[in-house]
């Protein structure tokens, strides 16, 4: 995908009010000069949601959701990133460059697309004129609705059918090609991949056709094995399986906003589950569950339900899924596993025992949490320390990939509670009397908060004040954890003069200091070098915000040319005429910074 350029980005958003594109999506009460709600993108019975018109940026203090009006469109609304540049463009009356949408839609990509959408008109043409098709899907108990929803259709019994009726210039039977829509033989003869199969296609997540699913309906006319129950489209520029989850365009047509989601193995369970009510059902293409399905699922739900037989197979599928999923556990979102009965599938199950009872399921269905630990624990003696021993050692590594927050705690300290690992012997009271001893004497002043970090707090939530700052800067030579990640900070914002904290913490998005950097630009306070931070007054007036961000780089700067004197005056009497004139403007330097 062709990049839209940054200064495009920043002038979109500094022409957009957040406050009225979430607001018009979601109820906000002012609070002061920010505003409040219940967050959308978790449940909740206090408001934690927090949308800054100054910042161009909303965060929620419960899950942690954060971001622009582009990310708030693209997770809310369920919006591709340039579906959203677009919507955001369109309300504030200005065009996306012209060459970022030409070279995004490429016109052979474009033809690509369409030649999928006329195999699926053919495909749904050919149910229509088919009882043996039809008869299928009535035995199924799938009426016209249905069959209208998911655009089901009939390949016919032939190796030319499709090729006959499209294939009519090299083009297009190029494209047909390119879309896994035929199958060639060791001669090189070309024919039709899907044979009598009723067939499923599978939509993207902007409702085009990209791929289809078979299910084969019986014998070959001349007899022969009529190839796999199910056939599936084989990878191609349009269609990654890993990446794709058959009946999600349909769920997100069916809800605003999408209370979970349903994870089942195949067509015909999606579909049997919306036919009974049960609208929120996807399904994985004939793979185990991917990282790239497990963060798919959670943008567009908070919680998910994977659905698997009971059997050792699918046990490993759940693990396999369980494997994908911790990576993505953010506070918030919540996984659960329900197991079938033998015999059964959510086809059969939700046919036999209608919606409620599958909703019944699901209320049962086993958390995360304890699916984890059972598993882990199934061939372990927990009554022995070996046991205990080899339980941690058999979570610890996975326990790791949970992203920072409550869950992650927690999980953690179940594994204290089974295995003793991680917790600490109460001391004896002599030992508790030498330590509360041992801290009184050795008490001192409160330890002052770092300039760093209170500079970069100010600079995330009032990025202009950097612009005040020259292009050289002594401090970015000084030996203090911060300093690289401050600068950096400083020349983003020379670089982007009108970038916004939303941009900033999105720029750092994919980084390891996102997360310090969403608190710091969330702070209701600005640390100082004062014992105790300045109040809210501070972030709530420019003019502070700028003179403490200004006395935190002066004070740096002094450091650094401190630091750079330290290293030069012990070896004053082999310093060459370079050194000495650097040392007497050094000096010259500090005497002022001394002064203030």
């Amino acid at each position: 995908m062709a990049r839209i350029p940054d200064a495009f980005i920043d002038d979109l958003l500094s022409r957009s009010d957040i406050v009225e594109v979430i607001g018009a999506r979601v109820p906000l009460k002012r609070q002061g000069k920010e505003y409040s709600a219940r967050c959308p993108f978790h449940d909740e019975r206090s408001p934690s949601f927090t949308v800054s018109p100054t910042k161009q940026f909303y965060h929620c203090f419960g899950c942690g959701a954060h971001g622009t009006a582009i990310s708030f469109l693209m997770n809310y609304d369920r919006l591709e990133f340039l579906d959203a540049v677009e919507e955001l463009a369109k309300r504030v009356g200005i065009e996306v460059p012209r060459d970022t949408l030409q070279r995004n839609a490429n016109p052979d990509s474009l033809d690509l697309y369409s030649a999928m959408e006329a195999a699926a008109k053919f495909f749904r043409k050919q149910l229509a004129q088919d009882g043996r098709a039809l008869g299928y899907f009535d035995s199924r108990g799938v009426d016209a609705d249905t069959r209208e929803r998911f655009a089901l259709g009939y390949a016919p019994d032939s190796f030319n059918a499709l090729r006959d009726a499209l294939g009519t210039d090299p083009r297009r039977m190029k494209l047909l090609e390119r879309g896994g829509m035929f199958s060639k033989n060791d001669r090189g003869h070309v024919y039709d991949k899907f044979r009598d199969r009723v067939m499923f296609p599978i939509l993207d997540r902007r409702g085009r056709t990209i791929a289809f699913g078979g299910r084969v309906l019986g014998a070959s006319k001349d007899g022969k094995d009529a190839g796999p129950k199910y056939l599936n489209s084989p990878e191609t520029e349009l269609f990654h399986k890993g990446r794709e989850l058959y009946g999600l365009w349909q769920v997100r047509q069916a809800h605003n906003k999408i209370p979970r989601l349903i994870v089942v193995e195949g067509y015909m369970d999606v579909i049997a589950l919306f036919q009974n009510g049960v609208d929120t059902a996807v399904a994985t293409l004939g793979t185990a569950t991917t990282p790239d399905h497990a963060e798919l699922l959670f943008r567009n739900a908070p919680d998910v339900f994977f659905c698997f037989d009971g059997d050792r197979a699918g046990r490993g599928a759940a693990w396999k899924a369980v494997e994908s999923v911790l990576p993505r556990m953010k506070d918030g979102r919540q996984a659960f596993f329900l197991f079938l009965p033998d015999g059964e599938d959510p086809d059969s199950l939700v046919r036999k025992e209608g919606r409620e009872g599958f909703d019944a399921r699901l209320q049962q269905a086993t958390p995360l949490s304890q699916f984890f630990f059972d598993s882990l624990s199934t061939d372990v003696n927990l009554g022995t320390l070996e046991g205990r021993g080899r339980l941690a050692e058999r979570a610890k590594p996975l326990l790791a990939q949970i992203p920072d927050g409550a869950f992650g705690d927690l999980m953690k300290q179940r594994l204290t509670e089974l295995t003793g690992v991680g917790a600490r012997p109460a001391p004896t009271e002599t030992q508790a009397a030498s330590q509360r001893a041992r801290a009184g004497a050795t008490a001192g002043p409160a330890t002052k908060p770092s300039l760093v970090r209170s500079a970069i707090t100010v600079l995330l939530q009032q990025p202009g004040v950097a612009l005040a700052l020259p292009s050289s800067l002594h401090f970015a030579s000084l030996d203090q954890p911060g300093v690289g990640l401050l600068v950096e900070l400083i020349e983003l914002v020379h670089q982007r003069p009108d970038i916004s904290t939303g941009l900033i913490l999105e720029h750092f998005g994919d980084r390891s200091e996102a997360a310090a950097l969403t608190k710091l630009a969330t702070a209701r306070a600005v640390e100082t070098t004062a014992a105790t931070p300045l109040d809210s007054r501070v972030l709530d007036d420019a003019d502070k915000r700028q003179q403490t961000f200004l006395d935190a780089i002066s004070r740096l700067e002094a450091q650094a040319i401190q630091q750079r004197i330290d290293i030069l005056q012990p070896r004053l009497s082999t310093l060459d005429e370079a050194e000495k004139h650097e040392l007497r403007e050094l000096l010259s330097l500090l005497r002022p910074s001394r002064r203030q």
